[in-house]
């Protein structure tokens, strides 16, 4: 056989490294996506609640997300 068989020679797959302030920032976005999402008095006072649940309505509802 010839050394151009017409296979393709095998290869690994690229690795990338994610630094720890990629990995810190990912935790908080994930942890406000909750916080706006599930907000219902758990981690805020009413009123500061109200002004979340008023300031993200429209989206909660783009993301289908009941709040009523």
């Amino acid at each position: 056989m010839s050394a151009h068989s017409g296979h393709l020679p095998l290869t690994q797959p690229a690795s990338t490294r994610v630094p720890a302030w990629g990995w810190t920032l990912a935790a908080a976005a994930l942890f406000a996506v909750f916080l706006i999402l599930q907000e219902n008095g758990t981690f805020l006072s009413a009123d500061q609640a109200q002004w979340l649940h008023e300031f993200t309505h429209d989206g909660r509802h783009a993301l289908a997300v009941p709040c009523h």
